[in-house]
């Protein structure tokens, strides 16, 4: 069984059912990848850091139940989770508001005697997965610790994924927000990064654009997501499922990290994978929210 970690933060989301109902649920970028990789087989660690109030127990006890391990998470007394709330239009696209100025995955490495926890918890980890939204929570020692942890993991063996995964909100500028992804991008193996975001923060022209600016850095495999128009991976298009009925779009680019990388995984080439990736965007796409009921997952390609 392969190990993977994801780092990053889970925050409470709440969908409108109606104008005045809501749904309330966990979710967050590398969370969602997290769920369906357990939910494939995959061996899973979280690595963030929660409060003491009811929230936060009852975001371990829901964690554990995808069977995620949760050992490199603990609770900060006085704390309690971000939270965001998704309001749909008629065609499914989404838009949020945040309420996570405190939440306590700001506190991710925020000594050296945590990064030192996290470091020791992650001996051994064949993947870790973060994104731009992880790297948007830290301060600038906790960047520099990051810095070192993956130096530290990838000399050990360790593989490093990343996703982009650009909000403008989130960054005080974008220059901070392009010099720290770049930095980690040089530390990576498998970028993940979604075209509108990279043209948002650096311009591309293009697909190829992106995937040549982030090759360029040394990352091994780089795969440029186009959301409805599907993935440029290794230079060739691999389109998404046609004819999805979209009801939210909330997820969607997690999900295909979730099903390329667990396909890379269990050895399929990376054109195989990407079509792996976007049958389960397609899932996502298909219901509210950013993870859909456990039963209504598309069955993977077995891991080697």
């Amino acid at each position: 069984m392969t190990r993977v970690a994801v780092m990053g933060e889970c925050m409470i989301e709440l969908s409108h059912l109606d104008e005045r109902t809501l749904a309330l649920g966990y979710a967050g970028d590398v969370y969602n990848v997290a769920v369906s990789l357990a939910r494939w087989g995959a061996e899973v660690a979280f690595v963030s850091r929660l409060g003491d109030d009811h929230h936060s127990a009852a975001m371990l006890e829901a964690w554990r139940a995808e069977g995620l391990d949760t050992g490199l998470t603990d609770q900060l007394p006085g704390y309690a989770p971000g939270l965001y709330m998704i309001r749909t239009d008629e065609v499914g696209e989404r838009s949020f508001t945040y309420w996570r100025s405190a939440s306590p995955a700001r506190e991710l490495l925020a000594d050296d005697a945590h990064a030192e926890h996290v470091r020791a918890g992650l001996a051994g980890t064949e993947w870790l997965l973060l994104s731009g939204i992880s790297l948007s929570l830290l301060s600038d020692a906790a960047h520099a610790r990051l810095l070192a942890l993956l130096d530290a993991l990838t000399a050990a063996g360790t593989r490093v994924a990343f996703d982009s995964n650009y909000r403008p909100a989130g960054w005080p500028d974008a220059a901070t927000a392009a010099a720290r992804i770049d930095a980690v991008l040089a530390r990576t193996s498998l970028a993940l990064p979604t075209l509108d975001d990279e043209q948002a923060l650096h311009g591309d022209a293009d697909a190829q654009a992106t995937l040549q600016r982030i090759a360029a850095l040394g990352v091994e495999e780089v795969v440029v997501k186009l959301g409805a128009d599907g993935a440029l991976v290794q230079g060739e298009l691999v389109p998404a499922e046609p004819d999805v009925d979209v009801v939210d779009t909330t997820g969607a680019g997690d999900a295909f990290n979730a099903g390329y990388l667990h396909a890379r995984l269990a050895g399929l080439a990376p054109t195989a994978a990407a079509a792996e990736g976007a049958r389960l965007a397609a899932t996502v796409l298909r219901h509210r929210g950013a993870i859909v009921p456990a039963e209504e997952m598309p069955a993977p390609p077995a891991l080697a």
